[in-house]
């Protein structure tokens, strides 16, 4: 099956036209905000902001670094969004009907965490990698039981020395 390609996936959208774009309006952006050369200097901070893109598309290795770097924001924020739009869900404001005590929020509050990491993990496909690091090692079983019974052990005794006090 062919994929479907558009326009703006053309190499000269991709590799030129969309890392210019960013670069001469975050800095023109930025040299707006703060006046570096006076105020009403539009022109200036234009010009200086396109070759700055210019110069930027020009270079190989700067480029690649920022391409990389914006794939990982996307991904980054699509998950920060469904995170809140979860969150929201569940810590939100209800003005009728069932109201959760605060003790059901937290419990859904980590089912939500959870939940988003292990999309994420599968969504990503390191799922398969995870399972098999943890199903050829027999020795990570065993330490995970040992700090499980340690971190049991301690809360245990901070709970009893709460009480009595």
């Amino acid at each position: 099956m062919a994929e479907e390609t558009t326009f703006l996936q053309n190499w000269i959208f991709t590799k030129f036209l969309f890392p210019f774009l960013l670069v001469f309006f975050l800095v023109f952006a930025i040299l707006e905000k703060t006046k570096l050369f006076g105020d009403g200097k539009k022109q200036l901070n234009a010009l200086i902001a396109f070759v700055i893109g210019l110069i930027f598309v020009g270079a190989v290795y700067p480029k690649l670094v920022v391409e990389n770097m914006i794939l990982f924001l996307t991904v980054a924020m699509v998950i920060v969004f469904v995170v809140l739009l979860l969150w929201g869900f569940v810590f939100g404001e209800i003005k009728e009907g069932f109201k959760p005590a605060d003790w059901m929020k937290w419990i859904l509050g980590i089912a939500i965490g959870v939940g988003v990491v292990v999309a994420v993990i599968y969504a990503t496909g390191i799922n398969t990698k995870i399972g098999t690091f943890f199903a050829n090692q027999s020795q990570i079983w065993t330490n995970i039981a040992f700090v499980v019974v340690i971190a049991v052990a301690l809360a245990l005794i901070l709970l009893t020395k709460e009480k009595k006090s």
